[in-house]
């Protein structure tokens, strides 16, 4: 396992971010997450630390694993996620969604 520092602001830029990629407000994440503005206001501003419940509802609010809020890390769950998202669309939408991302590993990836 490899040495993680987790860092409150760190987290909380992850949750603002994610947060902000969604188009949500404070007010609208905290209602998904049955929590107050104010605690989702501490928690991105890494004033505080999420107790495990409320890291979970946060996580599952933002569609993102825990693991990814405190570490930044891609895990199964979150990969997990993303296929739930593509079980919604057409086979043709997953094709064209496929391209798109066999683009971005070739424009990522060219160097190697």
């Amino acid at each position: 396992m490899k040495d993680v520092k987790l860092s409150l602001q760190e987290t909380g830029d992850r949750i603002m971010d994610r947060r902000k990629k969604l188009g949500l407000t404070q007010e609208a994440l905290a209602e998904r997450g049955g929590l107050t503005t104010q605690a989702v206001s501490y928690f991105e501003g890494g004033k505080r630390a999420m107790r495990p419940e409320n890291l979970m509802k946060i996580a599952a609010a933002l569609g993102v694993s825990a693991d990814y809020l405190l570490t930044g890390d891609i895990i199964d769950k979150d990969k997990l996620l993303l296929s739930e998202k593509l079980g919604k669309l057409t086979p043709e939408e997953v094709r064209l969604v496929e391209g798109i991302i066999d683009e971005c590993i070739a424009l990522f990836h060219k160097e190697e």
